[in-house]
């Protein structure tokens, strides 16, 4: 539901059809970047003390609200409140989200399935998205900027309605939580969350596995930032409002599916991974500097690779991670994550006075480039099949022990 936005393909025509230029649009970005990194350890934290369905509940709330300022102030003020709100909301659900799937899956015995039900999950949410940027066209005919902020809106509230129906299982206190603290450290809510923010920069910060992970993941994450200037890289190669978002359809559908083709290529050597996001850099270059709205093919399949590139890293963080503050250390890979996007909103606004925005595009995928040649090494291994990972969930509290027993 997250992606059922029909104001996704649009908003950035809707801010340039209200006569801000490329770069104040860029800089539009960087106040939604700044928001999200500023507050994305802190929920982090936050979402490892307090309920995490809750969180899940907030986060939509907020962004329904940026997305009413969007559509009752169309002005560089309104889209700014409306980039801080959704900023916050983002935050919130960044890192909460996973750690929420994998403690689940936990509490059920089937961690294994983590990278099929993220991929599977993010799939769907791509094919909403995809379902709205087909819609965004004939909605903005028949009522224009205002039909599609309203019912993106909508949209907000139906998550917060999805959020509330998730199931929530108690967390299993680990031997680091039930030793003893100094009086007053951990005792009070305040106390709680400064351990969990410790533990969670801790293990991030110390544990090689865990600190090269969260690198990777924040790249790839960070690159997603490209998709931003798809609707104006579009517009520039001359199509028109209503062909953008089937231009978008197209990037869209291709990282739905390659997010599905993340659970199956969980442990696929890393090289091949490291070869994947070579290729994509290659092929996103070439679609920008193509010229004609074609280049959008090779740039849809080049997207679709490095959406399953994400899903195994992704997976293979929280398999990698063996603390408590599962949400603290996913949100420190979203955090720089979104100092990258920061850097390449810059680059977009800067670059722009010189040069045109197909080059940017192209130029800013040697970064991708880059990355590849370091997965290899900051990828971790996939995890070992455990017993009780390879048939069906267990019912919350079911142990391999009992479930054995009544075997």
């Amino acid at each position: 539901m997250q992606d059922l936005i029909p104001l996704y393909p649009l908003y950035q025509l809707l801010f340039a059809d209200h006569g801000l230029s490329a770069a104040e649009i860029s800089t539009l970005f960087i106040i939604w970047s700044a928001t999200a990194f500023l507050l994305e350890i802190p929920s982090g934290a936050l979402a490892d003390v307090f309920s995490r369905r809750k969180l899940l509940m907030l986060g939509p709330a907020l962004t329904g609200l940026g997305y009413a300022a969007w559509i009752t102030v169309p002005s560089y003020a309104g889209f700014a409140l409306g980039f801080v709100l959704w900023g916050a909301g983002s935050a919130l659900i960044s890192g909460t989200f996973e750690a929420f799937v994998y403690d689940e899956l936990a509490a059920r015995g089937a961690t294994g399935t983590y990278a099929r039900l993220l991929g599977t999950a993010r799939s769907a949410a791509l094919v909403m998205n995809l379902t709205a940027t087909v819609l965004a066209a004939p909605l903005f005919q028949l009522g224009g900027y205002q039909l599609v902020g309203v019912l993106s809106v909508l949209s907000c509230l139906m998550q917060v309605a999805v959020a509330l129906s998730l199931p929530e299982a108690a967390r299993v206190a680990s031997a680091d939580e039930t030793e003893e603290v100094a009086p007053g450290t951990g005792r009070t809510a305040l106390g709680r969350y400064l351990l969990m923010l410790r533990s969670g920069l801790t293990e991030a910060a110390t544990s090689r596995t865990v600190r090269k992970a969260v690198a990777l993941v924040a790249l790839l994450g960070g690159f997603l930032s490209f998709d931003e200037y798809f609707p104006l890289l579009a517009r520039e190669v001359g199509a028109s409002t209503g062909l953008v978002p089937l231009l978008i359809a197209g990037t869209v559908a291709a990282q739905a599916i390659g997010g599905a083709l993340g659970g199956p290529a969980y442990r696929l050597p890393a090289t091949v991974f490291a070869v994947g996001l070579a290729v994509t850099a290659g092929l996103i270059a070439w679609g920008s500097l193509s010229g004609t709205a074609g280049g959008f093919l090779p740039i849809a399949v080049g997207y679709g690779v490095m959406q399953l590139v994400i899903i195994v890293a992704d997976a293979r963080l929280q398999d990698a991670i063996e603390g408590p503050a599962r949400a603290t250390v996913t949100s420190v890979s979203g955090f720089f994550a979104e100092v990258f996007a920061v850097a390449v909103y810059a680059g977009f606004a800067v670059g722009s006075v010189w040069v045109g925005l197909p080059v940017l595009m192209a130029g800013l995928t040697v970064p991708v480039l880059l990355t590849a040649l370091i997965t290899r090494s900051a990828l971790p291994p996939p995890k070992a099949a455990e017993p009780g990972e390879q048939g069906e969930p267990r019912a919350p509290g079911e142990t391999a022990e009992t479930e054995g027993a009544a075997g």
